[in-house]
C-alpha cells in the first residue's frame, strides 16, 4: 500500500521531544525524514538513560522510521550540502530559538530562494516574536505562563501532568497538522510557506472549555473548582484498599445512576450530583470511603459488565499487556540485530487506504550519512575529506 506521505522529504534539524515527535508522525506515514545531527554527539536525547543497546529508550521511540545524517552546519561545506538537500526537499523542520537559522545563513528567506515550494516549520517555546521570543523554556514553563497549571490538580496546589502537554499537544501535533495543511495548500497555490509554531500558543488553545466557561461566568478557574477538575464526586480518582486507584467518569445521569446502583448506594442518585456546592466535598468523601473497602482487582471485577465509566488506573507494564492495547496494535513486537527484542509504541491513527507502518528502527548516529550524500552526488573521496574536516 502507498503511504500517505510517500514522496515527501523532510529535513529534520530538531532535537529532544517536540520536533522529533512531529517528524515521527510524518515518518510513520511514509515521509522520508532525514534527521540531521551534529557529528559531535547528535540529538541530546540519544544518550539519556536508560539505554537499550547504545541508544536511549526515548530515542528509540521518537526516531523510528527516520534516516540519520551527520552534518556540521557551522562549516561552509556543511551549509552547502544542506542547501543541496533543501533543493529537493519538501519540508524543513527545526526547533532552535528564533534567529539561529538566520545567523547561519539558512533561514527561511535564504532557503525559499533555493526552493520556492519549501515548507519551513519552526517550533519554538514562545514564537518568533513577542517579549518572550528569546526566552528559554520547557513544558512546565509554557503551561505555567498560559494558565493551564493554575487550575490543574486539587485545591492544595497546582500539579504537573505526567505527559508533556505543551511539547506534544501544543507543539508537535500542531506542527504536524500545519505541515500537512501547508502541503495541501501547496497543491493549490504552487508554493511553500513559513510555519511559526509556539508551544505556549498551542497549549493555550487547550484552555478551550475553561476559556468558554470564564467568558460566560467571569470566574477565574482554580484547582478543584470544576466537574472536570476534582470538583465533583462523579468525575474523580479514588484510592482502593491496596493502594491502587480507580477512575470514575460518570458525568451523564445514566452513568451515575448505574454506578450508584452497582455499589448499592441508590441514595446518592440525587439531582444535585451534578451541581457545584459544599455537598460535593461530602459526597466525594463518601465515595472515597466506599472505594477504600475493596482492592482494585475487586472493583475491576465488579465493574466488568457495568457500563458506567469506572475504570482502573493502570501502570505502564499493565497497559503494555492490555488486550485492547494489543488489539489496536498500539504495542508492536520488534527485533533489532543488536538491541534484541523490544516493544515499540504503535501508530494511533488508523487509515484504511494509506496506513502508517513501522518500517525501520531508530537510526544510529550518522547511520545513513554515506547513503544520503551519495544520493545527492557526493562521492566517497569527497566524503572522506568532509569527514576529516569535521563536516560529517
Amino acid at each position: 500500500m502507498l503511504a500517505a506521505f510517500t514522496g515527501v522529504k523532510v529535513l529534520d534539524l530538531s532535537r529532544l521531544l517536540p520536533g522529533p515527535f512531529c517528524s515521527m508522525l510524518l515518518a510513520d506515514f511514509g515521509a522520508d525524514v532525514i534527521k540531521i545531527e551534529d557529528p559531535n554527539g547528535g540529538d541530546y536525547i540519544r544518550w539519556w538513560p536508560p539505554l537499550l543497546g547504545k541508544n536511549s529508550g526515548f530515542h528509540i521511540v521518537l526516531n523510528r522510521n527516520k534516516r540519520s545524517l551527520t552534518l556540521n552546519l557551522k562549516k561552509p561545506e556543511g551549509k552547502e550540502i544542506f542547501k543541496q538537500l533543501v533543493a529537493e526537499a519538501d519540508v524543513v523542520l527545526e526547533g532552535f530559538r528564533p534567529g539561529v537559522m538566520d545567523r547561519l545563513g539558512l533561514g527561511y528567506k535564504e532557503l525559499r530562494a533555493i526552493n520556492p515550494c519549501l515548507i519551513y516549520c519552526a517550533i519554538t517555546g514562545y514564537g518568533s516574536d513577542g517579549p518572550r521570543a528569546q526566552r528559554a523554556g520547557h513544558d512546565i514553563n509554557y503551561l505555567a505562563l498560559n494558565g493551564v497549571l493554575s487550575y490543574s490538580g486539587r485545591e492544595e496546589q497546582p500539579t504537573m501532568s505526567g505527559v508533556q502537554v505543551a511539547d506534544l499537544g501544543g507543539g508537535a501535533l500542531y506542527a504536524a497538522f500545519s505541515i500537512t495543511a501547508a502541503l495541501f495548500a501547496r497543491e493549490r497555490l504552487g508554493k511553500g510557506q513559513f510555519i511559526d509554531i509556539a508551544m505556549a500558543d498551542g497549549a493555550l488553545t487547550w484552555h478551550c472549555l475553561r476559556w468558554g466557561k470564564y467568558l460566560a461566568d467571569g470566574i477565574v478557574p482554580k484547582p478543584g473548582d470544576d466537574f472536570l477538575n476534582h470538583g465533583f464526586a462523579c468525575y474523580n480518582l479514588y484510592a482502593t484498599s491496596d493502594g491502587r486507584f480507580m477512575s470514575l467518569g460518570a458525568l451523564e445521569p445514566q452513568f451515575w445512576k448505574l454506578f450508584c446502583e452497582s455499589v448499592g448506594r441508590s441514595d446518592w442518585n440525587q439531582p444535585n450530583y451534578f451541581t457545584p456546592g459544599p455537598h460535593q466535598q461530602e459526597l466525594q468523601q463518601q465515595v472515597a470511603e466506599l472505594f477504600r473497602t475493596r482492592t482494585q482487582a475487586e472493583w475491576i471485577r465488579l465493574f466488568a459488565d457495568k457500563d458506567c465509566c469506572c475504570e482502573p488506573v493502570l501502570h505502564m507494564d499493565e497497559v503494555m499487556r492490555d488486550k485492547q492495547t494489543h488489539q489496536r496494535q498500539m504495542v508492536v513486537e520488534l527485533m533489532h540485530e543488536r538491541w534484541g527484542a523490544y516493544q515499540q509504541l504503535g501508530i494511533a491513527p488508523k487509515l484504511s487506504l494509506t496506513p502508517g507502518t513501522l518500517r525501520d528502527h531508530a537510526p544510529e548516529l550518522g547511520e545513513h550519512t554515506v547513503e544520503i550524500l551519495m544520493e545527492i552526488g557526493v562521492d566517497e573521496t569527497t566524503q572522506d575529506a568532509l569527514r576529516i574536516g569535521g563536516v560529517i
